[in-house]
């Protein structure tokens, strides 16, 4: 390499440091308790993000927060607002107690900003509907933190399965049990148990599931019904509103039925614990989320279980890759408004359809998604 080369070559390396350093999304995380450390972890490995700013109420939380971004020197409030108002910051993550979601999703929106929200994006219809116009009106990229949807071999298994590897599927069996209540004296305890604030296990947890079986059956239900209620833990914590328990029928287009239950409950030892989605077709069925997640089993008696997606190396922080993909490089949200939406309404009409023990339409929600 001649002098005139080896100049040319570093000027080359350099502006292209820069350029990258430029291209740097300043990340504002709103929310920083448990699932919002974990986000921030996954932000923190990203090439493409600085945390410039982080949010909490809670000054233990924000602290621990700033000490694990330290690299980056973020600076810190308890005032969500100020996250919006900078105007450096590009993109935001919300992580808070699910019905302060769409309030905050929507002020960075109408701010310009990049949008990570978790689920479920909204505890009420009202909230999804409001939040989906603004969204739909922006821009600007919006991932619901419906993070299954980034699971590559949950894809692939529910590629095969839309395509008709077990024919028609005429019916899903789900569950997600726990062996027990969410700590009555955690850090999430003071908003957990309002079920205006969190939307129960139904909302808050199971919006995944239920995700998960929207994205199999390849559609939302158009009606549910079921009955919810606090069975072992009365009253327990003192002026609790949400169910320890409930089970759903969901009718979908087309007549497929989806049976869903849970509970936290259910004794560790006990067989089929924790959390399954079974889809079952017209020439067979999957077990789709469970530890044997991507087996099929053909009909008939002769028929031997496969294996319909293959293990695969999963980056636990694929979700949040996939948004900064979006962000610099236009890439295809994984999850984006319409999926959010989805998930969180096909919740809350389990939810509406347990607390009114009635069957309940989809209709009757007033969202057009």
């Amino acid at each position: 390499m001649n002098r005139r080369t080896f100049f040319v070559s570093a000027a080359t390396a350099a502006a292209s440091q820069l350029s990258h350093a430029q291209e740097r999304q300043n990340t504002g995380m709103i929310g920083v308790g448990n699932r919002g450390s974990h986000l921030l972890q996954g932000v923190m490995q990203q090439p493409d993000a600085k945390v410039a700013m982080i949010c909490d109420i809670k000054p233990d939380r924000l602290d621990k927060a700033a000490t694990a971004a330290a690299k980056d020197n973020p600076s810190t409030t308890p005032d969500w607002r100020k996250i919006i108002d900078r105007k450096d910051i590009t993109a935001v993550f919300i992580a808070t107690p699910p019905h302060l979601h769409a309030e905050m999703a929507m002020a960075a929106i109408k701010a310009g900003k990049h949008v990570y929200c978790e689920k479920p994006i909204g505890v009420t219809a009202a909230q999804v509907r409001e939040l989906l116009a603004v969204a739909r009106a922006s821009k600007t990229v919006f991932v619901a933190g419906q993070q299954l949807r980034s699971q590559k071999q949950l894809g692939e298994a529910v590629r095969k399965i839309r395509e008709g590897v077990i024919g028609d599927v005429i019916m899903v069996k789900a569950q997600r049990h726990a062996t027990n209540d969410i700590a009555h004296d955690g850090t999430s305890g003071d908003w957990y148990f309002d079920v205006t604030k969190s939307g129960g296990y139904l909302i808050e947890q199971s919006v995944h599931n239920l995700d998960l079986c929207n994205w199999v059956i390849g559609a939302h239900p158009t009606s549910a019904s079921g009955y919810g209620a606090t069975m072992l833990f009365k009253n327990d914590p003192p002026g609790r509103t949400i169910f320890d328990c409930g089970s759903i029928t969901f009718q979908y287009p087309g007549g497929v039925h989806m049976s869903f239950t849970q509970n936290v409950f259910h004794p560790r030892g006990m067989p089929n614990g924790n959390q399954y989605v079974y889809v079952y077709g017209t020439k067979g069925a999957v077990d789709l989320m469970s530890p044997g997640a991507g087996m099929m089993y053909p009909m008939g008696r002769e028929g031997k279980p496969s294996q319909l997606a293959e293990k695969q190396q999963e980056d636990q922080h694929a979700h949040i890759a996939a948004f900064y993909n979006c962000v610099l490089r236009g890439g295809v949200s994984p999850a984006d408004i319409t999926v959010g939406a989805t998930a969180a309404l096909t919740s809350i009409l389990g939810h509406e359809a347990m607390k009114q023990q009635k069957v309940v339409t989809w209709k009757e929600l007033g969202v057009n998604v």
